[in-house]
């Protein structure tokens, strides 16, 4: 088994949370415990917009809870009166994330009815807070996400399985059943790229000469994104014509595998040399061999044969290839124009490849 950041740091802001509240002499610190469980998030921007939307709710979550027990003291039923209120003022504050937080700040302050209630309520809010204080700092300060270095391995692994599938189906060398489990498989790989993706986009840069640098990233990494999603709607189109594809006469089953071929190593190669893994000059030359305007060549020249026309079942393929084409040739011209204006750019040095 192997323990994630995540996991880590879920320990340490708890036994942080412990820490302060026993150095504070606060009673019950295992509600600061409880506190720094729900506030760890899994980037610094995240944890800090989580710190600012617990203060709100929290602080309606004690005010509701102080005003009902003075009112109505803290029956079964009032307690749960005032769950449901708090549960629709986060609703309508649009706060959603901090429910649980905030029930529990409810249920933590509205369990006794002493004579100093309002001191009592006042220092379990506060020890609910020092628990999302906790998090956050611990958040800051141990093992800060690299979300870079996880978005790229995340779309270097998805492309890569995805490109070995289409290899393999061109040659007919699939396995139906296998194929069939990994596009399920890839749904997942998709949303954590994306997932992923967002966690980047929401790092802040703290210096304004890396703002631009950090612009172009998003870009080149979303169209990075959309040619590993084109790739994917290939391969399920191949998956679906499949049997199309093999009683096809022979000639057009090899163009299709040596423009694929093409295609797909080009894919890798951009991919390499963006992290400066591959040098310029031994990238294929996209213009003359698998450019859009030559494939639409090559299969129109196909098509102007009169004993070629069952070719004509396979156009949602064609249509898919010069789509997947189209969108290498974009995210070539990203990757030069990133790599002519930003040379000097560290950051494109990604580390040691980490366990996704």
């Amino acid at each position: 088994m192997k323990l994630g950041a995540r996991m880590i740091k879920t320990g340490l802001a708890i036994s942080l949370a412990i820490y302060l509240a026993m150095m504070f002499h606060y009673n019950h610190p295992v509600y600061a415990a409880i506190a720094a469980t729900f506030a760890i998030q899994p980037s610094i921007y995240r944890s800090y917009q989580t710190i600012l939307e617990q203060i709100q709710g929290n602080l309606v979550g004690a005010i509701f809870a102080i005003i009902f027990v003075l009112l109505l003291g803290n029956n079964p039923f009032v307690i749960g009166f005032v769950v449901v209120l708090v549960i629709a003022a986060h609703l309508k504050m649009k706060i959603e994330k901090t429910i649980p937080l905030s029930i529990v700040t409810v249920i933590v302050i509205m369990e006794s009815h002493s004579v100093n209630f309002i001191s009592f309520a006042v220092d379990r809010f506060l020890l609910v807070m020092l628990g999302v204080f906790s998090a956050f700092i611990v958040n800051l300060v141990f093992m800060p996400p690299k979300y870079e270095t996880k978005l790229y391995y995340k779309i270097s692994g998805h492309t890569d399985e995805i490109i070995k599938w289409i290899r393999m189906i061109t040659r007919h060398a699939s396995e139906h059943i296998a194929i069939k489990e990994d596009l399920n498989h890839f749904k997942e790989n998709r949303f954590k790229m994306d997932q992923y993706y967002l966690l980047y986009q929401e790092e802040r840069t703290y210096f304004r000469s890396n703002k631009y640098s950090k612009t172009r990233k998003l870009v080149l990494y979303r169209q990075m994104i959309h040619t590993t999603n084109k790739a994917l709607e290939l391969l399920k189109s191949l998956h679906r014509h499949e049997n199309e594809l093999y009683n096809m006469p022979e000639p057009l089953q090899e163009l299709i595998q040596i423009k694929l071929d093409g295609l797909t190593n080009f894919h890798e190669q951009m991919l390499l040399k963006y992290t400066d893994k591959i040098r310029a000059q031994h990238t294929i030359d996209m213009d003359e061999e698998i450019s859009k305007k030559s494939l639409m060549k090559c299969f129109m020249n196909y098509y102007s044969s009169p004993e070629n026309e069952e070719w004509i079942n396979l156009f949602p393929v064609f249509a898919l290839i010069m789509d997947y084409s189209d969108q290498l040739e974009h995210l070539n011209r990203l990757v030069e124009s990133f790599k002519n204006y930003h040379q000097d750019d560290s950051e494109v040095q990604l580390p040691q490849r980490e366990d996704l």
